[in-house]
C-alpha cells in the first residue's frame, strides 16, 4: 500500500492542500488533526489538490466532502482540482448519498426541542388516559359478578406485593420514627417541651410520613416488579398468546394486581404506623426520659383517631396509582430487554411523583375541610 501524504502551503489569504498516495480510512484521523489545526480566520480561498492521489476510498471521500461543506459553512471559497475519473466518481457517490457527518451539524432550536418534548408528553398522557378508560371499563365488568373475581390470583398478588414487603416497610418506618424523634428531641429539650414530641410524632407519622414512606417503598418494590413481569411477558409474546386463546390480559393480569395492592396498602400503612411510633417511643425514652406508659397515655389523649383514618384512607389511592402506572409501563415495553429497564425506571419515578402529588392534594383537601 502506497503511503499517503498531505502537504499544506500558505500564500497570503489562500491555503492549498495537496494530497498524494493512497487516501483511505486508516489515514483520515492523521489528516483530520492537521486540518483541525488550520487557522482559517483570515483565509478566503482553499484549494484541494487531489491529482497526486492514486486511490480514494469511500471513507476518505466522506472526509473530503465534509471538509468542503465545512469550508462553505465558514464562507470560504473552495476549489477542487481532480483530473482522475475514478476519484471524481467516488466523490460524486458520497455527495449523492447526502452524508450528514458534519462537524458543524445544525443545532436544534430550543423551541423545537421543547415543542417535540411537549408533544411527546402529551401523546404519552393521552395513551395513559386511554389505558385508564379501558381499565375502569374492565374493572366494572370484573366486579359486576362474584364469579368474575379471581380470588386465587388476588390472594397470590397480596402475598407477593404486600405480605413479603411487611419486613422492609416495618424496618423503614421504624428507622424514620427513630430519625424524626431524634432530630426533634434536640430542639424540644432546649425549650423544655419534651412531652410535645408525642404530639409531633403522632400527627406527622399517622397523617403523612407512614403513608408516604410506605407508598415510596411499595413503588420501588412492587410497582417495578409489575412493570418487569408484564414487560417480560410482552417480549415473550405471552400476552398475545393469551389473547389468541380468548383470555383478556386485563382480567387475568392487570385487575388482580391492582385490587390486591389496594387491599393490602392500608394494612401496610397500619404496620408502618406501629413501627414508626415504636421507633419514636424508644428515642423519647432514651433521650427525653419519657417512659412508654407516659408516651402511650399522652398519645391516647392528644392524638385523635381521625388522624389514623386520614393516613389509612390514602392507602387505596396510592396503591391504585402505583399499580396502574407499573402495569401501564409494563404494557409499553417494546421487543427488547433494554426497554424493560427503561420502563421499569420510569414506572418507579412516575409512581413516586404521582403519589407525592396525590398526597399534596389530600393534605390541601383535608386541611380546608378541617379534618
Amino acid at each position: 500500500m502506497e503511503r499517503s501524504l498531505l502537504k499544506i502551503t500558505h500564500s497570503n489569504d489562500e491555503i492549498t492542500l495537496i494530497f498524494s498516495g493512497e487516501l483511505s480510512l486508516y489515514e483520515i484521523s492523521k489528516f483530520q488533526k492537521q486540518v483541525d489545526a488550520l487557522d482559517l480566520d483570515k483565509i478566503k480561498n482553499v484549494t484541494l489538490d487531489l491529482n497526486q492521489l492514486s486511490f480514494l476510498d469511500t471513507a476518505a471521500s466522506i472526509f473530503i466532502n465534509n471538509f468542503q461543506k465545512f469550508l462553505a459553512f465558514k464562507k470560504i471559497d473552495t476549489q477542487l482540482i481532480c483530473d482522475k475519473e475514478e476519484i471524481q466518481a467516488s466523490l460524486e457517490l458520497v455527495k449523492n448519498q447526502k452524508s450528514d457527518a458534519l462537524p458543524h451539524a445544525k443545532q436544534k432550536n430550543i423551541i423545537e426541542i421543547i415543542g417535540k418534548e411537549t408533544h411527546a408528553k402529551y401523546l404519552g398522557f393521552l395513551s395513559f388516559i386511554a389505558f385508564l378508560g379501558l381499565l375502569f371499563s374492565t374493572k366494572i365488568f370484573y366486579l359486576k359478578s362474584v364469579k368474575n373475581i379471581r380470588f386465587r390470583e388476588i390472594a397470590f398478588e397480596i402475598n407477593e406485593s404486600a405480605i413479603k414487603a411487611l419486613g422492609i416497610v416495618a424496618l423503614t418506618s421504624f428507622l424514620i420514627g427513630l430519625v424524626v424523634a431524634y432530630q426533634s428531641a434536640y430542639q424540644l429539650k432546649i425549650y423544655g417541651a419534651n412531652i410535645f414530641i408525642v404530639d409531633m410524632l403522632g400527627l406527622s407519622i399517622l397523617r403523612e410520613l407512614a403513608p408516604l414512606m410506605t407508598a415510596v417503598v411499595i413503588a420501588g418494590r412492587s410497582g417495578s416488579a409489575f412493570t418487569a413481569q408484564i414487560g417480560a411477558m410482552k417480549i415473550t409474546e405471552e400476552l398475545d398468546a393469551m389473547r389468541t386463546m380468548g383470555f383478556d390480559p386485563y382480567m387475568f393480569l392487570v385487575i388482580p394486581r391492582i385490587i390486591a395492592l389496594m387491599v393490602a396498602m392500608p394494612i401496610l400503612i397500619f404496620v408502618a404506623d406501629v413501627s414508626a411510633v415504636i421507633g419514636g417511643m424508644i428515642i423519647a425514652n432514651l433521650d427525653l426520659g419519657i417512659t412508654p406508659e407516659l408516651f402511650l397515655d399522652r398519645f391516647n389523649t392528644v392524638i385523635d383517631v381521625k388522624h389514623f383514618f386520614v393516613g389509612i384512607t390514602k392507602g387505596p389511592f396510592f396503591a391504585f396509582l402505583i399499580a396502574s402506572i407499573g402495569v401501564y409501563r409494563g404494557l409499553m415495553v417494546q421487543n427488547d430487554t433494554q426497554s424493560i429497564g427503561f420502563n421499569t425506571t420510569k414506572s418507579v419515578v412516575e409512581a413516586i411523583f404521582a403519589v407525592i402529588i396525590c398526597d399534596a392534594i389530600f393534605s390541601i383537601a383535608f386541611t380546608n375541610l378541617g379534618i
